[in-house]
């Protein structure tokens, strides 16, 4: 790699680093919101999380594996197992995004929603978490749609793999962002 190459390398992956460190900023504040609101006399204490949400992540976690794999069979020059794995990531995050509107069924079915007489502000907070985690989610879908697309022309070299390495960065981050996100909620009450 050329000087010029090298710099472009290491400029990408920090924006991607300022990114997802403005993101996490963004959940900390919200997770901290949540903490500060939950001592208002209308805050549901005895709400219990669905199911779904457990199911969501657990799918997430076989997504990052996935992705890993994925990672691995590029490096060792498997192209096919690499589309293999990146389709596999890209099928549990749609299974992902389908449990995690599964658990907005049920907690209407609770009788709470987002917004309305029947709201809370403990479940506007869920709704908001997740929502705006399935919003960076998407854009992680899209970054897999592009890898696949590079994948199928054969745009990744053993001296071009930077999209790859950003999409799997990415990809992890969004999983551990989740994993935090349920665990916040499903602990903190």
């Amino acid at each position: 790699m050329d000087e010029q190459a090298i710099k472009q390398y290491k400029a990408k992956k920090m924006m991607l680093w300022v990114g997802m460190i403005s993101m996490s900023m963004t959940f900390a504040g919200l997770t901290s919101a949540y903490v500060v609101s939950s001592t208002r006399a209308d805050w549901l204490s005895q709400f219990e999380m669905p199911d779904a949400f457990a199911i969501s992540t657990l799918i997430i976690l076989l997504s990052s594996i996935s992705f890993y794999l994925a990672n691995k069979s590029l490096i060792l020059k498997n192209v096919k197992q690499t589309k293999t794995w990146v389709l596999t990531t890209f099928v549990l995050a749609l299974l992902f995004v389908y449990f995690q509107f599964k658990g907005f069924g049920d907690i209407i079915a609770q009788g709470y929603y987002f917004t309305g007489a029947e709201s809370s502000i403990t479940t506007s907070f869920l709704y908001v978490l997740v929502l705006l985690h399935l919003a960076h989610l998407f854009a992680g879908m899209i970054v897999l749609t592009v890898v696949y697309i590079r994948l199928l022309r054969g745009s990744y070299s053993r001296s071009n793999t930077l999209g790859f390495e950003l999409a799997h960065l990415f990809w992890h981050f969004l999983d551990i962002l989740w994993i935090y996100l349920y665990l916040f909620l499903v602990v903190y009450r």
